[in-house]
């Protein structure tokens, strides 16, 4: 089973940037190479932050534009979005408490979207109407799971980043423990950064957005940080008792070159490139 997994896509108003780069062209990249690399995907999962302002037109251009892809699209908001405003353009995606969070079936297992929006915070939430939602959803689930949101449960220890993580990760946390033997994996965004770890020894990862991306200093206390590494998607293949997840870097524009074949009896001072 293959999925690919976008992240803070950021749509502007067409013409506008983001430190430099065009977020609705370069989400257009991220497709056109996420799918031909990997026509056998079987969904594609944007882990929030579709709307850099949260406006209504980039949604109208969202759901346009997924409705024309040969695989499901399932939607998460970030913190840049406006569920209100989202939820006028995509109604259906509401659960009976009106977060944006759904259930779908995978060929192998289950995808789970929740919501860790909240209102005038760049920080995540997870309230106790999301918590129960979560724990019924992955009690009738199919395994494995697969969760999908947008805030980073677990902390990166980059003092700025950490300020606007999930705040409620001890709640959220307390739900993964106790179904943590029926999901293989939980992906976030928001981080801008490729992040890996664990949650109750549930494996977590993160990957950097399709547009901008951010930057890992460990001294810096007040600043989120920005740089120029490359746009990136997460590709995830999970096959038998393997889940593995990979960084595509769409957006290097750099050399490729071949550094010799993988036959250990070819290596050797003459052929091997150095």
């Amino acid at each position: 089973m293959k999925l690919i997994q976008l992240t803070d896509i950021h749509l502007t108003t067409p013409g506008q940037t983001i430190g430099g780069r065009d977020p609705n062209a370069n989400f257009e990249a991220a497709l056109t190479h996420a799918l031909s690399q990997h026509p056998d995907t079987e969904a594609i999962v944007i882990t929030g932050d579709l709307s850099d302002w949260g406006d209504r037109a980039d949604y109208e251009r969202l759901r346009a534009r997924i409705a024309t892809l040969p695989v499901p699209v399932h939607l998460a908001i970030g913190n840049h979005d406006d569920r209100a405003i989202f939820l006028q353009v995509f109604p259906e995606l509401a659960d009976a408490d009106g977060h944006v969070q759904s259930r779908f079936p995978l060929s192998r297992g289950t995808g789970l979207v929740i919501d860790t929006w909240g209102p005038r915070s760049h920080a995540g939430f997870f309230c106790a109407k999301r918590c129960a939602w979560l724990e019924q959803a992955l009690t009738v689930a199919d395994a494995p799971v697969f969760l999908f949101m947008h805030h980073n449960p677990v902390p990166t220890y980059i003092a700025p980043l950490d300020h606007i993580m999930l705040r409620d990760s001890d709640t959220f946390g307390a739900v993964i423990a106790t179904h943590r033997q029926h999901i293989a994996h939980i992906f976030f965004g928001h981080c801008h950064l490729p992040l890996s770890g664990s949650l109750y020894g549930v494996p977590v990862s993160g990957s950097r957005g399709t547009n901008h991306a951010g930057w890992a200093d460990f001294t810096e206390r007040h600043m989120l940080l920005g740089s120029d590494l490359p746009q990136a998607y997460a590709v995830i293949v999970a096959n038998g008792a393997t889940v593995t997840v990979q960084m595509v870097e769409f957006g290097y524009r750099g050399e490729r070159r071949i550094e010799g074949s993988p036959d250990y009896d070819a290596w050797n001072r003459t052929t091997m490139v150095r």
